[in-house]
Formats: structure tokens, sequence, C-alpha cells
């Protein structure tokens, strides 16, 4: 089967959402684990508990991030480079943190000095939250737009700072993210503790989704208001364009546009919000395994929400729209995402059936007991 070229550069903008949502669903409660370590273990066996509930399956959930970054560079070349310019000292930075995760899981036991596992608890503290709020503070400034341009070489120029990225609304994105990934990581707690860091863990849940619902809504209001991007002039999108061909032009409730267009993608945030909320309740009712499946549901609505808003836009530009990369002119040549569709259609499902099969595996509660008895095969 040989797709035309249009439709492979939209079955890519689809994989690279699946693998952003996989990353998040499955590394993301992971992050989200490193945000409560500090807070709701209270001692250094409830600590260990907290760390080994996650320890054992990490690292292969990281390695959806890696696929993804992979993939980006792949199949929107000049998205990975213009990311790599404009937001470079935002990923060294969460590169950086995520350094803390490995050495954090294998030396924080290693010694039984309690400033020195006190030190590596804040150290994977570090490296869940720092990546989550950096995550969510990069798409807010995607929907603001980013200040880069493109030469007539092709060459591409950012033109704004680090701490632009921080303005309001990104760091509103944020927050976001940040309460989402909390709310996914308290209910996974909640699947493999008991006692009192389970207890916890339900009101770490609870109240992370609350705020991922109030924040959400707070965002969402706060786009409506927002310029957006929406493309005026294009060549025909079945063959190579230039991302400076077409004319995109900066309006008020442009991201809006696709609602009215298509408004079946009103299910997009319904799903979010929705997820949050049943989140709470499943919660409060004990319904820990159902409260699992609507958490990762509320993940996959935010960043549904945030792509379809976007689409066909990838990564805007503010300082020159018509320099705006999107599905249509971002992406690697033909050939090659027909190569690669055909390797991620036979790779995907044995990945998603060893991810499926190694939980089945490791299923179950960790305690205080299995940790104390588990010797140097627990952390």
């Amino acid at each position: 089967m040989i797709f035309d070229y249009d439709t492979l550069k939209v079955i890519w903008w689809l994989f690279v959402g699946v693998l952003l949502i996989g990353f998040a669903v499955t590394d993301g409660f992971d992050m989200g684990v490193g945000t409560l370590l500090p807070f709701l273990g209270r001692d250094d066996d409830e600590r260990r508990v907290i760390i080994n509930a996650v320890g054992a399956t990490w690292e292969g959930n990281q390695v959806w991030f890696i696929t993804a970054g992979g993939a980006l560079f792949a199949a929107w070349p000049l998205v990975y480079a213009a990311a790599f310019s404009g937001f470079y000292v935002a990923l060294l930075l969460v590169l950086f943190a995520l350094f803390f995760r490995p050495v954090g899981f294998d030396y924080r036991s290693k010694l039984p000095d309690p400033r020195w596992r006190g030190a590596w608890d804040w150290g994977l503290f570090a490296g869940g939250t720092v990546p989550a709020v950096v995550f969510g503070v990069a798409f807010g400034n995607l929907l603001l737009g980013v200040p880069f341009h493109f030469d007539e070489t092709m060459r591409v120029y950012y033109t704004g700072t680090f701490w632009q990225l921080l303005n309001p609304f990104a760091l509103l994105s944020g927050v976001v993210s940040l309460a989402m990934l909390v709310m996914h990581g308290a209910v996974y707690l909640r699947l493999r503790t008991e006692g009192a860091v389970e207890r916890r863990a339900s009101r770490a849940a609870q109240l992370a989704a609350l705020v991922l619902l109030v924040s959400f809504v707070l965002a969402g209001l706060w786009l409506i208001r927002l310029d957006g991007y929406r493309i005026v002039a294009m060549p025909p999108v079945d063959g190579v364009i230039v991302p400076t061909a077409k004319t995109v032009v900066r309006e008020s409730g442009a991201w809006l546009l696709n609602y009215t267009l298509y408004p079946w993608m009103i299910g997009a945030p319904l799903l979010a919000g929705l997820g949050a909320l049943f989140t709470v309740f499943l919660s409060r009712t004990g319904r820990v395994a159902s409260a699992f499946f609507t958490s990762g549901a509320a993940v996959a609505g935010v960043i549904l929400t945030a792509g379809l808003s976007m689409f066909p836009f990838v990564m805007p530009s503010s300082s020159d729209p018509d320099s705006s990369l999107t599905v249509w002119d971002a992406v690697s040549s033909h050939g090659t995402l027909q190569v690669m569709f055909w390797v991620v259609l036979v790779f995907l499902p044995i990945v998603v059936a060893y991810t499926a099969w190694v939980y089945r595996v490791l299923r179950g509660k960790v305690t205080t007991r299995s940790v104390r008895d588990g010797g140097h095969a627990m952390y």
C-alpha cells in the first residue's frame, strides 16, 4: 500500500501525536510520582515504597520520550531544527533535570545517611517537576507563536530569549501540564501502594485533578482571546512546499476555527475536563483502576486539545507568520515518510504488546516488607 504525499503528512501528524500521548501517559506518571516523592513519603521506608512503585518500569517508559524526539527529527526536520534553536536553553534545562533520574534511582539507597538519601529525593523531585513544567511552557509558547523566521536561503533565526518563554500564558500552561502529570502519578501510586501512602496519594490525586480542571478551563478562556494563526494562501499540499511560500495571518479567535469547521473536535477538551472530574469522583469512591483510566484519558484530552486547536500548524512564527511550520511544509520526503510508516506499523504494536506484558507481570502492591526483603533487587 502506497499513500499519496498529503495523506502521509496527516498520518505522521497523527503518529507524532500518538507518541506524545504515549510518553505523557506512561513516563508522565513517573514524573508525577517524582514530584510527589518528598511530600507523600514521611520516612525512608515510605519513600522507598514510592520509588519502587515506578522503579522497574521508568526506564522503559522514558523510551517513549526518546522515540518521540527521533520521530520529530525524521518526520519533521524543520520543526526539529527550529525548536532546538528556539527552545535550546529550555531543552537543556529538561536534559539536566532528567540526569537526576537514573543516578537518583541507582545511588539513593547506596548509603544509609539520611542527608544523602534526602538529597537524591529532591533530585528525583526535580527530575519529575522541571520537565513537566517546561513541556507545558513549550506548548503554551507554541500557541502564542515562537519568534523565529527563515531567510532567503532557508536558514532559521530565533529572535527571542529564554526569559520571554516564561510569559503568563505559558506559565499557566505549565501549571496545566504539572497538575495533569501529578494527578496521573498519584492515581498510579494508589494502584501500587497501600496504607498511609495510598491514602495520601488519593488526596493528592483529587487535589491535582481539581487544579488541572481549573487551570485547563482558565487556559481555554484565555486562548479564546489570543491571536491565532490562519493560512489564507498556500500551494497545493500534495507536493514539496517551501515554508515561506504560503501566506499566514494572525487574528483573534483563529485557534477556535477548527472547532467551527469540525464540531467533533470538541470531544478533545470534553475528554480532558470529564476525565479530570471522573478521576476525582472515582478516587473518592475507591475505584482506582477506573480512576487510572480516566486520568490517562484526561492527559490524552489535554494534548489532543492543543494539537487539534493548532492544526495544521505545528510551530507558528510570531515574528514572521509566513515562516510558520505546518503539517504540509515541515515534513520529510514522500519516500522517507512511506518507509517510516511501515516501520511504525510493524514495530509499534510489538512495543505496545511488550509494554502491556511487562505491566501485567509487575502488577501488584509494593509494600514496606517487600522493599525491606527485596535486597539488591529493590531501590
